[in-house]
This record gives structure tokens, C-alpha cells and sequence, in this order.
């Protein structure tokens, strides 16, 4: 008995052990790095409100807590430290008005307000997203937000609006977790590396041609490092986009490109992600640095209204 139990241990000891497929930049096997994270967080046990976990490293559905109130002070302290901990947390049955969407998103820091996507709302810091038939999206490609400012978004608050019946899920995957799975050789590549961010990449085909020199003014293309500290937490994680990053600096453009898309694959794997389905009047509240966000594209020609309030973070660190 003992001699088959040591056995079927070396066999689970060996099949823990990731495999690179032959020709592809792509990793198998059980994905180790994250069962820390989840069991760290599984543990974890809130004073104002509760939360069910939802990735394995990344997300939680929060319960107990109305977003349209004036929230204590304690209680908006253990939302941010959700935050910190589940990197994007999740509220149903949350029917905010504009204001109301405003006052919750500044208890957590100023607001910005976006250059290129106009508010049609009454409060200015609040961007609409109204896709239909008519006006498409373009968010369904993994990116942080705002990565082309100089102090990018430290946190973002989406609501639901409008919803269709069907489609227009929001994906989110853990940057830590992107990192962590990165081999020891492609770690210290990238570790003293700056990418070039610059708004042209997404929202310069927008801007009239008249006002393009006014706007690179404003906005010029920005270095942030590719792999970054969280002012938080503390902890490193990627800060890569193919939407925002032209390149990376002073490497060979090609190069530069090849390497760019290898770490934005590290989005790709499911592992590292969770997925919310919306319904009318839910809110997902981001961490802008911890995690890349995608939207799902698949509703068209159905409309999708979003209203989202973006809270300035500091300058990414290495």
C-alpha cells in the first residue's frame, strides 16, 4: 500500500510540471502560479458586506452593499481594500444615477475626463458607451485604459445601463498573474524595459486634422515601464497593450512587436481570467493596473449603453 501511494504521488508531482508545445509559444499543464492567489483569497472574510468569489485569482460578486447611498467611511475603506485584493469586484441591483455614479467613483479619488469620448450625460466625468446597429465598438481586444495618459487610471466604475438580452459579457484577466507565469528568462528580459504609449494608436483617426497638433501637445506619447509595482499592493504585473503601446523603446520595431504580442497572450489564457455577465444596473469596478479588461463584441446589432466614471491613479513605477 505504502509502495502504490508514493507511486501515484511521483506521478502527480511530475504531471505538475508545465509543458511548452513544440513550435508554439504557448504553456500546458496545471497552471501552479495561481493556487496561492486562490487560496489566499478564498479565505478572506469582510466586516460590511460579503463576497463570492469568482476567477481563480481575480474577481469576486459582492453582496450587502447599496452603491446609490452615501456609504461610511469604513465601508468604502473595505471596498478599496476588495479591490486591491479580488483586482475587479462586482454589485447587482444597482439603479445610479449619474450623480450618484459620480459621488461613489470620487470617494476613491479625482475623476478624469476623456478627451476623445465625449460625456452625454449631465455629469462630465461620466463616459456613455452607446453601441447599436450604427455605432460599433471596438473594446473587444485586452487592454488597460488610458495607458497613453501620463497618470493613467488607477480604477474605473461601469454601470450597466442598457443591456441586450444576449451577449456583451465584460472578461477581465489578472496582470499579476500574467507575470508570474512568464519564465525566469523573459522576466529579466523585460525587466528594465519601457514601452511608448500614445493615444494615436486607438483614438488619432478621430481627431480632426486641424486640431492634431493641439491634441499630440496635450497628450504626447508617454514610457511606461512594461513591467510595473503596483502603488498598492506592492506586487509586479505586466502593463502592456497592443491598443495603446506603439513600441518598445529603443528596440528594433519588429522586434519590439513580436515581443509586445507575447505578453499580451498571456491575457489569452482563461486561467488567469473571469468573466461577468451583465444585467441592467450592475456595476463592475476595476483595478486599471492589476487587470486587462475585454468587452465582448457579440451582440450586435442589439444596444449596449455603459456609463463609466475613470479615478486618476499616480504614474506607473517600476
Amino acid at each position: 500500500m505504502t509502495q502504490a501511494t508514493t507511486k501515484n504521488s511521483d506521478i502527480r508531482t511530475g504531471a505538475n510540471q508545465p509543458m511548452r508545445l513544440d513550435g508554439y509559444p504557448l504553456i500546458v499543464g496545471p497552471f501552479t502560479h495561481v493556487a496561492a492567489e486562490r487560496d489566499r483569497l478564498s479565505a478572506l472574510h469582510w466586516q460590511h458586506f460579503d463576497a463570492e468569489q469568482l476567477g481563480s485569482s481575480i474577481g469576486a460578486e459582492i453582496s450587502g452593499v447599496d452603491l446609490t447611498a452615501e456609504l461610511p467611511d469604513e465601508v468604502v475603506a473595505d471596498i478599496r481594500q476588495a479591490l486591491h485584493e479580488y483586482k475587479v469586484i462586482f454589485f447587482r441591483d444597482q439603479p445610479m444615477t449619474p450623480a450618484q455614479h459620480v459621488a461613489f467613483a470620487k470617494r476613491f479619488g479625482e475623476l478624469e475626463i476623456h478627451p476623445f469620448i465625449p460625456s452625454s450625460t449631465t455629469e462630465p466625468e461620466l463616459v456613455r458607451f452607446e453601441k447599436s446597429a450604427e455605432v460599433a465598438g471596438f473594446e473587444n481586444s485586452w487592454h488597460h485604459d488610458v495607458t497613453w495618459r501620463a497618470q493613467p487610471s488607477m480604477g474605473a466604475v461601469l454601470h450597466g445601463v442598457s443591456i441586450p438580452p444576449l451577449g456583451g459579457d465584460t472578461l477581465f484577466s489578472d496582470m499579476y498573474a500574467a507575470y508570474e507565469s512568464l519564465d525566469d528568462e523573459t522576466k529579466a528580459l523585460i525587466e528594465n524595459l519601457d514601452a511608448v504609449h500614445d493615444y494615436t494608436q486607438a483614438f488619432g483617426r478621430f481627431v480632426p486634422e486641424e486640431q492634431r497638433a493641439q491634441m499630440r501637445e496635450r497628450f504626447p506619447a508617454v514610457n511606461h515601464p512594461v513591467v510595473c509595482t503596483h502603488a498598492a499592493t506592492g506586487r509586479r504585473h505586466l502593463y502592456v497593450n497592443r491598443i495603446f503601446v506603439s513600441h518598445i523603446d529603443g528596440m528594433d520595431l519588429d522586434e519590439s512587436r513580436a515581443l509586445i504580442d507575447r505578453l499580451c497572450r498571456q491575457a489569452d489564457a482563461p486561467e488567469h481570467q473571469c468573466r461577468f455577465q451583465w444585467e441592467p444596473d450592475s456595476v463592475a469596478f476595476w483595478d486599471n493596473r492589476a487587470v486587462q479588461h475585454y468587452a465582448a463584441s457579440d451582440y450586435w446589432p442589439a444596444i449596449r449603453i455603459m456609463e463609466r466614471a475613470s479615478i486618476i491613479g499616480p504614474r506607473p513605477a517600476r
